[in-house]
């Protein structure tokens, strides 16, 4: 585990349409930062696994159900869906294009080889409120962990995404009784309040406990239809 001396090494730091991406490692953990912004490591990936784990649980026992995730980062979500045979198609959106090659051909390779190799894998480079106003597909579960939270966004045009009408997109992509699954640094009550005034049923919340200070939590709701 990296120490108090440790000076964190940057590895690839890159420019691109949403401002600045880095890659660097600290000690023996891979970290990524947005526009100065931590945005997760590869420390745990606990409350990345209950993430898939809880969407697919809430669903209604339908064979091989497809999962739309949101946010690539540094794979524990992808990893732990491809190694989970109940799953069927597994699509991935990203939005930068160097978190992608870190995956593909870089220092993140080891920990998502296999799932990016699995024939069920799809990595759609785009931007994810772009694609849930857009497509056409649809999915019985969406993983959303692109921010730290519906309070703590990365860029603020991902505040929309967590309102009434960014949930409505949300909906929109999932299949009748889908689940959608959204990672949280931190408990917001008001956010559980919004998504059932966007039309989501049996919302609740899922903590997963840390060594110390507010849990990062797993918001739970369930699709019209």
């Amino acid at each position: 585990m990296p120490t108090s001396y440790d000076i964190p090494e940057v590895l690839d730091r890159r420019e691109g349409p949403y401002g600045e991406v880095v890659l660097r490692r600290h000690g023996e953990l891979l970290q990524i930062i947005a526009n100065g912004c931590f945005l997760m490591d590869t420390s745990d990936g606990r409350s990345e696994r209950l993430l898939i784990d809880a969407a697919r649980d809430a669903l209604d026992g339908r064979p091989e159900p497809s999962v739309l995730i949101g946010g690539l980062g540094v794979g524990f979500s992808l990893a732990h869906a491809a190694a989970d045979p109940r799953w069927g198609r597994i699509s991935v959106v990203e939005r930068e294009r160097a978190i992608i090659d870190w995956h593909r051909t870089g220092p993140l390779a080891d920990l998502t080889e296999q799932a990016f190799s699995d024939p069920r894998t799809e990595i759609l480079e785009t931007d994810l409120i772009e694609y849930v106003n857009e497509t056409s597909d649809t999915f019985d579960a969406l993983c959303l962990d692109i921010d730290n939270g519906p309070d703590w966004t990365v860029t603020e045009g991902n505040d929309s995404l967590y309102s009434t009408a960014g949930l409505a997109s949300c909906a929109r992509v999932l299949r009748p009784g889908g689940v959608l699954a959204v990672w949280s640094a931190q408990p917001s009550p008001e956010f559980e309040e919004t998504l059932r005034n966007a039309g989501f049923n049996r919302v609740r919340t899922e903590e997963i406990p840390v060594a110390r200070g507010v849990p990062d939590v797993v918001h739970l709701a369930v699709g019209p239809g």
